[in-house]
């Protein structure tokens, strides 16, 4: 390790050097008896290049790093200007204490000038550099728009109901389901998710997704919220550059033919309020208010025949209490007083009830009807 004493020189501009400790990177020779001055005109405090070159997407504002995409969620390209003359910079190994002040200069829509003062700490002297960094911004079109753009999609998540056309209801939540699913997986960083199209119509929806992982899981989730089957089909596409093929997967969500708040009426047996479709069909008889459950052979689709749905329930008024099975109600079409079942469920002091009307009758219906 060198050092100098009292009574120096600097061999370089020839002012007395006092007698100091060890310099930055141990020097020796006429090196090591500069003085302050003279070696530090040679000391560089920071590395930095004097023009970047930053790829963003034009679309959605993320930058090129390395060999990906990466979404920054920077306000305007004078935050990404700063982090990538950040990422840039070199800060000498001996430095301490190192902060840096910038002042960003907009040139042109694509060019910022970053005007940078640095100071840091070396071996007990404090040291400060200006520096000029161009960042020069190439507008172009990420791998993610570029295939949104193209309504590049990987599978299909088709919902259908089977012997009926699916709900207004079924519909939008299915369609909602998707969406939060995809706005997580982007919360969460992933590039690839995206909805390339949904599609609408009288038989169900479509709602293409693109991958095919993100649509199976979709499509799971609306197969738990509703019931139902789940059956994929694969289509060849294409062939990617390795020779590999592609193939695009369609999941039928098959939705169960009676959903909750249906009332059906199953071969020989009293109408039944329709409370869950999944593994096998669950309800409440409207006549008893006891639980049904249909057997494991017949699943969510026994045999039985429609009679309307909760939504179709009317308000009229309760006449009377008869005994342990039957009340009377005001039929709400011709008013007349009619007398029906009465469930376990129904309050007696309730001044007005719920009924469906249908073709087996008045039938009083719960106050939860709606909920499954």
């Amino acid at each position: 390790m060198s050092s100098r004493t009292s009574g120096e020189f600097c061999p370089r501009c020839g002012d007395p050097v006092g007698e100091t400790g060890p310099r930055p990177g141990n020097p020796s020779g006429r090196e090591a008896n500069l003085c302050d001055k003279c070696y530090f005109e040679d000391f560089d405090l920071v590395d930095v290049p004097e023009e970047l070159r930053v790829r963003v997407c034009a679309r959605c504002g993320a930058v090129h790093r390395g060999n990906r995409w990466v979404d920054v969620g920077a306000d305007d390209y004078t935050d990404v200007a700063v982090e990538e003359t950040r990422e840039a910079l070199g800060v000498h190994v001996d430095a301490e204490e190192v902060s840096w002040l910038v002042d960003p200069e907009q040139v042109d829509q694509n060019t910022i000038v970053m005007h940078c003062n640095f100071s840091g700490l070396v071996r007990g002297t404090v040291q400060e550099e200006d520096v000029q960094v161009r960042v020069r911004f190439a507008r172009e079109t990420c791998t993610r728009c570029s295939r949104i753009a193209g309504d590049f999609y990987a599978s299909v998540v088709q919902v259908r109901a089977v012997e009926r056309n699916p709900t207004d209801e079924e519909v939008t939540q299915s369609v909602e389901m998707a969406e939060e699913y995809i706005e997580a997986r982007e919360e969460k960083g992933d590039r690839n998710a995206f909805i390339s199209e949904i599609d609408e119509s009288a038989d169900g929806v479509d709602i293409k997704i693109s991958t095919t992982q993100m649509g199976r899981a979709i499509a799971e989730r609306v197969r738990r919220r509703f019931g139902g089957t789940i059956t994929n089909s694969r289509t060849l596409v294409t062939e990617d550059e390795d020779g590999n093929e592609v193939y695009r997967v369609t999941y039928a969500v098959r939705l169960p033919p009676y959903p909750a708040g249906t009332v059906v009426e199953p071969a020989d047996d009293d109408p039944v309020l329709v409370r869950s479709a999944h593994g096998n069909l669950k309800g409440d008889y409207l006549t008893t208010g006891e639980h049904y459950e249909a057997s494991s052979d017949d699943g969510v689709a026994p045999e039985a025949r429609r009679l309307g749905h909760v939504s179709e329930g009317r308000e009229t008024t309760l006449v009377a209490v008869e005994d342990d099975h039957a009340v009377q109600v005001l039929d709400p079409d011709t008013y007349e007083t009619k007398t029906v079942a009465r469930p376990s469920y129904l309050d007696t002091d309730a001044d007005t009830v719920t009924v469906l009307k249908s073709r087996a009758g008045l039938h009083v219906l719960p106050d939860d009807a709606g909920e499954e």
